[in-house]
């Protein structure tokens, strides 16, 4: 036998052949479609930069190269001078103008103790975060179970809260707000029932996605022995999925954290109105404090709230894909 003869391929079968044929018609659609999705995505970034351009008067690739100005003015006189304007200490700059006025934004408990103004506000937009959450998550939960299908019976009050759950998270919180600045005038009560309403929506979507992976084993033994719907829920369902249920609470607390943070930026109240004033005025050293304890904050919840989700849940339920 020769060498060619070795190294020739078996002729296939025609199933074979087919298989083959299929599998090459299959690669070059997916070519032809990864083509046409980068020349699509080509095009959209083209005509998303041109519309940008001539929204601002054809400033916007005349300003590009000066996007690393605003960093450079955001240099303190000196380093230390963040620190003072973070916990309220005097400013040896101090001209009686806002920039230096730190003591002015103390929060006094006492005569002698006090809050510094940014901590205080960064609590006030983690109340409107908490607060939300908690009002979205109850009446997430409440919804969740009436939208589930191997709970409801109801086709039609699945469909309409169902439905309802899609209208109150289809916009963003920020435009919710906005309404709401319009009736209630500023401050945290339009950042609290805008992020409760899209709360709503995003965990009651999660929570009777849950919901109907149940075991249902449960729900039968309580049906079998006359348990009304109610107590079926309640016995049957509820101990299985309040883990999860709690990990997507925290997940969403998270969130809500980042969106009180953007609502205060349009007048909603909390840290984010303190930073956009800060950047608007020109103050460096208070905008590098808000900055650094927003980012300090943000990374404090996210790992305290990644903790206790693998602490509710188990760590075998994030392991997937390690080798654990």
């Amino acid at each position: 036998m020769s060498a060619t003869d070795v190294c020739r391929a078996p002729a296939l079968s025609p199933e074979g052949a087919t298989v083959e044929r299929h599998w090459r018609d299959l690669a070059a659609r997916r070519r032809l479609y990864t083509i046409g999705g980068l020349v699509f995505l080509f095009f959209a970034l083209s005509g998303s930069l041109w519309f940008a351009n001539e929204t601002n008067a054809g400033k916007f690739f005349d300003r590009l190269p000066y996007v690393a100005d605003f960093f450079a003015e955001l240099k303190p006189r000196d380093w230390f001078d963040p620190v003072r304007a973070l916990f309220d200490l005097p400013s040896p700059y101090d001209d009686g103008s806002l920039k230096f006025d730190y003591p002015e934004g103390r929060v006094y408990l006492t005569q002698s103790i006090y809050i510094p103004e940014y901590f205080h506000r960064m609590v006030e937009t983690l109340n409107i975060a908490l607060f939300s959450t908690l009002v979205g998550a109850t009446f997430g939960f409440l919804l969740c179970f009436f939208a589930a299908g191997n709970i409801t019976a109801s086709r039609w009050l699945r469909f309409f809260t169902r439905r309802f759950l899609e209208i109150v998270r289809a916009f963003p919180e920020i435009v919710i707000a906005g309404f709401f600045l319009a009736i209630f005038s500023l401050g945290p009560i339009p950042a609290i029932i805008a992020v409760s309403i899209h709360t709503v929506g995003a965990l009651g979507k999660m929570f009777f996605e849950v919901v109907e992976n149940a075991d249902m084993k449960p729900e039968e033994g309580l049906r079998a022995v006359g348990a009304n719907w109610v107590e079926r829920v309640w016995f049957g369902i509820v101990p299985q999925v309040l883990p999860n249920f709690m990990s997507y609470f925290l997940l969403r607390f998270e969130i809500n954290v980042r969106a009180s943070t953007i609502l205060g930026a349009v007048g909603a109240g909390g840290i984010g109105e303190s930073l956009r004033l800060s950047i608007g005025r020109g103050h460096e050293a208070k905008t590098i404090a808000i900055v650094f304890l927003l980012f300090c904050t943000i990374v404090a919840v996210d790992q305290f709230s990644a903790w206790l989700r693998h602490r509710l849940v188990g760590r075998q339920a994030f392991a997937y894909g390690r080798g654990e």
